[in-house]
């Protein structure tokens, strides 16, 4: 059984049931069936081993992730915003690919594989294609492959199979729970797990699907509002560009029941100016991988009210929630053998039928027992997980392990404080030297030591950044990762003049 049993499922209880696009104009299941299966042919007489997707969100990413389920290969969507020669070196890692590609990027990746088309080409193709019936490759086949977005090394190629995602799948969405009126939008890439993990949940769900390729805060809000979106995914950095729009005014959002948050740390003033902006709206934060199918813990609308409205429960904003049923997470000491007990901070370990662990060319990377590596420094705390930030990311200062995230969740308090991120730099009497790169608030001057005092009087003295300076902007990716090691050469550079 394979991801195209989605596909199959929605068929037999809504078959004429708009799940893709607007109210007026989008794809119903029967619609959807038709040009996966088709597809599916195309991608056999191109005798396609990947078929890679280099596109916006949009009505082709559904198709093609059927079609390649129904033609039994995996799906590879890639950052459309990479160089030509950065796609090329991955799409040279898949055997047999073919490319299908949104036009304005199909004409720079001429050559990278024997065939190339555009996304109307092949849902040309598709439409006007025969309907054969294949065999799925079944459940231990690789469903889908993702990069990881390769903030701290060279992207990885994540092997997702479809067991993996089936089985987050069956474990945390109810089939067929939505209403004919509830709507997705969807804004979140088709190269992050978050992207591919909204087709399979929302169609299985019954809930529609609404693209919106290129985001912008007013964009975001008119779709909304428009086509009475009840569910949305956002990155933090989407979500900080909205409120930041809103310029404290509510968001106006009557439909809107749900708005999930994930992909990389939500600074909690920005959360706390969302929940005011959205009061009618139930929060969700999502943590999880690309190897682990997506989600690993979810912190839930009651959790964002109840730390909201009580003082005494108010860090856990800064938590990811509650473990998902089908996971079981582990912190262990840094020998990676020693279980660590609840309030003691190390390294998060997580096991699980929808985890992965498992990349291209490289084989696995689970434990004897199953267990995988996030990498992530964590603590558990009644039953609450809080996430430290990558184990890589830790600065050692004097022997003092510091995680930065303690010391940004301080600074970013600071009412002229915008951004902020903290890195560690060589140091030859510290071994490393905090450094905090600050974004200010538009019109506010602040001085080093003004931010010094601040985050001494709210941390002891070995947290208080030894540099402080101050940019225009943090090195991100699209989906709002900070890219560290980008923004240690822009701290080295500035702390050499």
């Amino acid at each position: 059984m394979g991801i195209e049993t989605v596909l199959d499922m929605a068929l037999s209880v809504h078959p004429d049931r708009v799940v893709v696009g607007r109210r007026s104009s989008g794809l119903t299941c029967v619609r959807l069936d038709d040009l996966a299966s088709r597809g599916a042919t195309v991608l056999r007489e191109h005798d396609a081993r990947h078929a890679v997707f280099v596109g916006v969100n949009g009505p082709a990413l559904p198709v093609l992730t059927f079609a390649t389920a129904r033609a039994g290969i995996p799906i590879a969507p890639l950052n459309y915003r990479l160089p030509t020669d950065q796609l090329a070196s991955l799409v040279a890692q898949l055997d047999r690919p073919v490319v299908i590609a949104d036009p304005v990027y199909a004409e720079k990746l001429t050559g990278v594989a024997d065939t190339v088309l555009t996304t109307d080409e092949f849902l040309g193709a598709a439409t006007s294609a025969e309907r054969s019936e294949f065999t799925a490759a079944g459940d231990d086949a690789t469903a889908v492959v993702l990069f990881t977005s390769g903030t701290t090394s060279a992207p990885k190629g994540v092997l997702l199979r479809h067991r993996n995602l089936l089985s987050y799948l069956f474990n945390t969405v109810e089939f067929a729970s939505a209403g004919e009126d509830q709507a997705a939008l969807v804004s979140t890439p088709p190269y992050h797990i978050a992207g591919m993990g909204a087709v399979l949940s929302n169609l299985y769900s019954g809930r529609r699907m609404v693209y919106l390729p290129d985001f912008s805060p007013q964009g975001w809000l008119d779709l909304v509002r428009e086509e009475g979106v009840t569910s949305a995914m956002v990155v933090p950095t989407m979500l900080a560009r909205v409120v930041e729009h809103l310029k404290g005014a509510p968001a106006r959002t009557p439909a809107l029941a749900s708005l999930a948050y994930g992909g990389a740390r939500m600074p909690q003033p920005v959360l706390e100016r969302a929940l005011a902006a959205f009061p009618d709206t139930g929060f969700v934060n999502a943590y999880g991988l690309t190897e682990t199918s997506s989600t690993i813990a979810v912190l839930g609308p009651k959790d964002h009210r109840d730390a909201i409205a009580d003082p005494e429960l108010r860090a856990r904003l800064s938590s990811v929630g509650r473990v998902v049923p089908g996971m079981e997470v582990q912190i262990r000491a840094d020998d990676d053998t020693t279980v660590l007990p609840d309030g003691a901070t190390g390294l998060l370990w997580v096991r699980g039928a929808q985890v992965s662990g498992e990349y291209m060319g490289k084989g696995t990377v689970l434990d004897e027992n199953g267990w995988f590596p996030t990498r992530d420094r964590a603590r558990l705390e009644d039953g609450y997980l809080y996430i430290g930030g990558r184990a890589d990311d830790t600065i050692i200062r004097g022997g003092e392990n510091i995680a930065p995230a303690e010391i940004e969740d301080v600074l970013v308090r600071h009412d002229g404080v915008r951004e902020v991120a903290v890195v560690g730099l060589p140091d030859d009497e510290w071994g490393e030297r905090i450094c905090a790169a600050i974004v200010p608030e538009p019109g506010v001057a602040l001085e080093p030591e003004q931010i010094r005092t601040w985050c001494r009087a709210r941390l002891r003295g070995s947290r208080t950044p030894d540099d402080v300076i101050f940019v225009d902007d943090l090195p991100r990716t699209p989906t709002g990762k900070l890219v560290r090691r980008d923004l240690v050469s822009q701290v080295e550079s500035a702390a050499s003049v």
